[in-house]
């Protein structure tokens, strides 16, 4: 057989098409084409099988990038879906949402040469949907059923993640989750034009199908103790995610027109899903006509202006106290932003709100940029002397999120947080100080990416077979 690979040379790295930024601006559809499957190919060829494969070692999942690569661009793509889901529970959520440019594309050997990376998200979505069309995806099918069960507290990334591989060895699982539909922020929380529903309620279908139980609208603390959850399953996993949005706690922040990030995206997701929401269809949460500050340089602030030009802001404008070099969102985010009309507006910090009982404007302060801080950016100093006010009549805070006080929503005093707030587990086993207790994902870790709670549910799933077949044997 002819080699197909190391063609990087001869063909040039492309991504999808993207429907024109015109054209995005007036719908929630996500803005990337389909590869043809003689496009995918092509794209997978250029790929160089390096010897230490870098685009891998970068992946939290440690996808075996190179090896579907290779069967793609060969023509084997049933078998490059077999390898691409070994190690991803959701390899099609992936590719459409993982950001790429700073994982594994961004640590492709032919981008670090100024070759240009290979399109690996684009080609894994292509795979996985084609798996999808040709119905290869299959859930969880255990080879024996066990009598033992397992309480799934929250049906985020996380939680589903553990749940497949739980009922892969034949658990009873049963997944408690707060909103009345399951994937979490999955659903609530990323827009359609990135990720559309029905991607995500397929694979929840799928688990349900497989006899994995979904409790909707339970919360735990309200509906049950988690000590009463304990009583009835052989192990629990939390992964609960983080919520609690940060603020700025500037003077003017109990304004009117200010809102959190979560509480608006939950708001234009659940209109996109159909429901009535009473605090858009009032004009409250939606930000037609209006003048748009976003404050934040993280995903989910991308999420929230590309959000607003959609539904007919009048100006949407994106403040960051660093510069784009060190903003810790998607680049590839940035430039879809910039292309729907969003204005960014660099090295400047939010330091009051304006207005009369409604937001009118914020003023804002000038920044520099300083030493490198812990996470490796530079550290924003204001400029004294350059406040300066910008209008608007809606602001959103995209400053990420923390958790909430889970050992009170819990009624469990036992469960040990780190001053953070996050859950304390031992970083080898994923359990709490509870026996039998494990947490993973967001509530672990800090607000962080889908993929990383997918590695906290499948790695969890592990420990927790092990913990239930240890006490079994005693």
């Amino acid at each position: 057989m002819p080699d197909h690979m190391q063609r990087f040379v001869d063909i040039e790295s492309k991504m999808p098409e993207k429907r024109h930024a015109r054209m995005r601006r007036s719908d929630f559809a996500e803005i990337y084409q389909y590869f043809s499957p003689k496009m995918a190919s092509d794209q997978s060829s250029r790929c160089e099988q390096c010897g230490i494969p870098y685009c891998q070692i970068h992946c939290p999942l440690q996808n075996n990038i190179p090896d579907w690569l290779r069967l793609n661009a060969e023509g084997r793509i049933r078998e490059a879906y077999e390898i691409s889901q070994a190690t991803n529970t959701f390899p099609e959520i992936c590719g459409r949402i993982c950001p790429q440019d700073r994982l594994c594309e961004g640590s492709c050997v032919l981008e670090q040469s100024h070759h240009t990376t290979i399109t690996i998200g684009a080609i894994e979505k292509h795979i996985t949907d084609t798996a999808w069309e040709n119905g290869w995806v299959k859930g969880p099918e255990p080879h024996r059923e066990r009598q033992q069960s397992v309480a799934i507290i929250g049906a985020g990334p996380a939680g589903m993640a553990a749940a497949d591989m739980l009922r892969r060895e034949g658990y009873r699982v049963d997944i408690y989750d707060r909103h009345d539909r399951a994937g979490g922020l999955l659903i609530y929380g990323i827009p359609n034009f990135k990720l559309e529903k029905d991607i995500v309620a397929r694979r929840c279908k799928l688990l349900a199908d497989s006899g994995i139980t979904f409790h909707q609208n339970f919360e735990v603390g309200r509906d049950a103790s988690l000590a009463e959850l304990r009583d009835k399953h052989d192990a629990i996993f939390i992964a609960t995610g983080v919520y609690k949005p940060r603020d700025l706690e500037a003077p003017g922040d109990d304004l009117g027109g200010i809102y959190a990030a979560l509480d608006y995206l939950i708001a234009a997701n659940r209109v996109g899903l159909g429901d009535t929401v009473a605090t858009f269809e009032d004009g409250t949460l939606d930000a037609k006509g209006k003048d748009v500050i976003v404050i934040g340089g993280g995903d989910t602030a991308m999420d929230c202006v590309r959000t607003a030009v959609r539904q007919g802001a009048k100006s949407v404008k994106c403040l960051y106290r660093r510069d784009r070099r060190n903003m810790p969102g998607s680049m590839r985010e940035v430039a879809n932003a910039e292309e729907e009309g969003v204005e960014f507006i660099w090295r400047v910090a939010a330091e009051a709100f304006l207005g009369e009982g409604v937001v009118s404007g914020v003023q804002a302060n000038k920044m520099r940029l300083g030493p490198a801080d812990d996470t490796g950016r530079q550290s924003p100093q204001p400029i004294e002397g350059s406040s300066f006010t910008l209008g608007s009549d809606m602001v959103i805070k995209a400053l990420g999120f923390d958790p909430q006080d889970l050992p009170s929503l819990f009624d469990e005093p036992a469960l040990a947080i780190s001053r953070w707030g996050t859950i304390e587990t031992d970083p080898v086993t994923k359990m709490s100080t509870i026996p039998g207790v494990f947490a993973g994902g967001d509530i672990t870790r800090g607000a962080s990416l889908v993929v990383w709670g997918i590695v906290d549910g499948r790695e969890a799933a592990l420990a927790i077979h092990h913990y239930i077949q240890t006490a079994a044997e005693r």
